[in-house]
């Protein structure tokens, strides 16, 4: 999809094309943000999973476990169910981060929950830090240390050029500027209301 093809669902706009907001957010699904995003994360996956791997490969089970359960509900419910992208048609969420993730829960605009940000964290710590019990109990010395460099590679990545990006002003990494936030409730009037943001000139 390119900017002018339809408008998101939570925009008053007419059309994309003279529309100063698109030049700082990714307002719209497109593959090459979603190549982008598995190419800077997959490196820590495989790491670890390689690492976890030497130890003994049922212990994969456990981690895929949490990776599914995590990202595919959980996340999508205590952070994703509060952006734009889910208010869009169609059963499963259609983002650069979470594509293909089923919407089983109420589109929800708005600020996310102090538990729901604890979650959050809580959700990260044991996806990233799950191989680190296998790399370092396991004296899988330079594979710790490559992993601890790609996760770091990964989230540094992901804050600069992909989370300053994000229309989903709730998740804790977000990093929009406050002005392109603006422009961008002048326009998503709902979800300003639901941040109880005064759009009003």
């Amino acid at each position: 999809m390119t900017y002018g093809d339809s408008i998101i669902s939570t925009c008053t706009s007419e059309k994309c094309d003279s529309c100063r907001v698109r030049k700082n957010l990714h307002c719209h699904f497109t593959l090459r943000d979603l190549i982008h995003f598995y190419l800077i994360v997959s490196p820590s996956f495989l790491l670890g999973g390689a690492g976890i791997y030497h130890i003994g490969g049922w212990w994969l089970i456990p981690w895929l476990i949490i990776i599914i359960g995590f990202f595919g509900f959980v996340e999508i419910r205590i952070l994703c169910s509060h952006c734009p992208h889910y208010a869009e048609e169609g059963s499963s969420l259609k983002c650069w981060a979470n594509y293909g993730s089923p919407k089983i829960w109420k589109y929800r605009p708005g600020p996310m929950t102090f538990w729901g940000k604890v979650m959050f964290f809580i959700g990260f710590t044991l996806v990233w830090g799950y191989p680190l019990f296998f790399l370092i109990f396991g004296f899988q010395l330079f594979l710790l240390i490559v992993y601890l460099m790609t996760v770091a590679g990964f989230f540094l990545i992901l804050k600069i050029f992909l989370c300053s990006q994000c229309m989903n002003f709730a998740c804790p990494l977000n990093s929009v500027i406050d002005e392109v936030r603006r422009d961008f409730f002048e326009r998503n009037p709902e979800v300003a209301n639901a941040w109880d943001i005064d759009i009003k000139h």
